[in-house]
């Protein structure tokens, strides 16, 4: 995979641009406001999807497939850190000295001359700008944004407003969320990840440091997670607003009740705020907490914020229900680290009842599995009934000799309760296998695991199951 590299400007004169893995959620976004500003967009893709469909139908050319003649009549080239130093069309506009930007320093250019919302985190920003958004727009605002993850009530992951305040999901995996000019910055939580990049957990915490001081007008922050503490304590004199669980937050959460759906109260300033969300967890709840410290410093009163909050109605791939084939219910979930899985697995007890869960995992990055590999399995085995897990998603990391999935199923106490398959095909049908009336079946993880979910339908469509939830095939 090739270096995240910053040092590129963005040129005075963009001509035609083209993305390189244009059907991502964050590329994807890029481009469409690069369209909306006028500017000619091409693109390509490993595979066609609903969303490089969807950017065809706006007048985006995509081709399927990397090739070097897909950049023939490029000006300027949008990467990733994911692509290979091999790519055909990364190679090709080496060779021509066409200027590469990376998507990083494209969002950061498209957000000049805003008020910059910046939301980061080890996790939990995804939802947080999208409840952030939905606000937003239901206050009558109309903002410009750039999320992670399409937005269900919109349809979009992104979009070009008439406003001044220009709100986006920041990446802290590669360092890029350090070039944005912000006004007010969220710090979901900053629990220990992407240690590849980092090379420790403090260099992790510094980056955050970084990120919270550039913001000039507030910083709202977890209160609850060490590092998170650990921050706000490097802040200074810095204009700070915590909020979660901890009694002294300055926006408290309590009186939390999560069963189908999620209600809670924040107490801020000396009032309580109430309110009943739309979707299920504590997780949620907590994200609430964090878009509510950022409409209230952009000015909006405490308790419209929150009615405004309660508006939303979720994100695709978290927690999304895909399909309910003989009283099973199949969820997709984006969660790939340890703390998400543990919020989404949380959610999912609150809402299964007398049902069972029962994750199909596909790790995320060699070496997350290889640092947490005990953390996964330890998650999964307190809060899953069953775990089924499948290969790594390696994204912009190659393969390390000896990380596989298998490092995490060696590790649960009791082997009756987990199953390592190579093959999907295999994962599904076995998932299927087991599950009965009132089960959940939730493919999880920040790779292409969403791919299973046709089959795993086909499966349970197909599946001879045993009352009691034992295998009736796939032993």
């Amino acid at each position: 995979m090739i270096k995240s590299d910053f040092s590129q400007a963005v040129p005075e004169h963009l001509g035609s641009v083209h993305f390189v893995g244009i059907g991502g959620a964050g590329m994807s976004g890029i481009a469409r406001l690069f369209l909306s500003a006028g500017i000619r967009v091409t693109g390509s893709d490993i595979r066609s999807t609903e969303t490089v469909e969807a950017l065809r139908a706006s007048g985006v050319p995509i081709a399927i497939g990397h090739a070097a003649e897909n950049v023939s009549d490029a000006d300027t080239l949008v990467v990733t850190g994911a692509i290979a130093e091999d790519n055909p069309e990364y190679v090709a506009a080496r060779e021509r000295g066409l200027p590469i930007v990376h998507r990083a320093k494209a969002l950061a250019w498209l957000t000049r001359n805003h008020r910059t919302v910046a939301v980061a985190g080890a996790h939990g920003k995804t939802t947080s700008t999208a409840m952030i958004v939905t606000a937003m727009l239901a206050l009558k605002q109309d903002p410009s944004f750039v999320n992670g993850g399409v937005i269900r009530s919109l349809g979009v992951s992104a979009a070009t407003g008439t406003g001044d305040v220009f709100v986006v999901e920041a990446d802290e995996s590669d360092g890029s969320f350090l070039l944005y000019d912000t006004a007010i910055s969220l710090i979901t939580n900053v629990d220990p990840d992407h240690l590849d990049h980092y090379g420790s957990e403090q260099a992790f915490e510094d980056a955050f440091v970084t990120f919270a001081r550039t913001a000039r007008e507030r910083v709202i922050i977890s209160s609850d997670d060490p590092r998170s503490i650990s921050v706000t304590g490097r802040l200074g004199d810095r204009a700070i607003t915590t909020f979660g669980q901890d009694a002294a937050a300055d926006i408290r959460l309590h009186s939390v009740k999560s069963a189908a759906t999620v209600s809670f109260s924040l107490a801020y300033e000396g009032a309580d705020y109430s309110t009943r969300l739309r979707v299920a967890g504590l997780h949620n709840a907590i994200n609430a907490a964090g878009a509510f410290g950022v409409l209230v410093a952009l000015g909006f009163e405490p308790q419209e914020s929150l009615d405004a909050i309660a508006l939303f109605d979720g994100t695709e791939r978290r927690f999304e229900l895909r399909g309910r084939v003989n009283g099973v219910s199949v969820y997709d979930d984006f969660a790939h680290h340890p703390t998400e899985i543990r919020a989404a697995l949380s959610g999912a007890r609150g809402v299964v009842g007398a049902g069972r869960i029962i994750p199909i995992f596909q790790p995320h990055l060699y070496s997350r599995t290889r640092e947490m590999a005990r953390e996964f399995a330890e998650t999964f085995e307190s809060l899953a009934d069953h775990t089924v897990v499948v290969p790594i998603y390696g994204a912009r990391q190659d393969p390390e000799p000896g990380v596989t999935g298998r490092l995490i199923t060696d590790l649960f106490e009791d082997q009756s309760r987990v199953r390592y398959f190579d093959d999907w095909q295999l994962a599904a049908e076995y998932a299927a296998s087991i599950a009965r009336d009132g089960d959940f079946v939730i493919p999880m993880g920040g790779g292409d695991i969403y791919r299973v979910i046709p089959q795993l339908i086909t499966a349970l469509e197909q599946a001879t199951v045993d009352p009691t939830g034992s295998p009736a095939s796939c032993q």
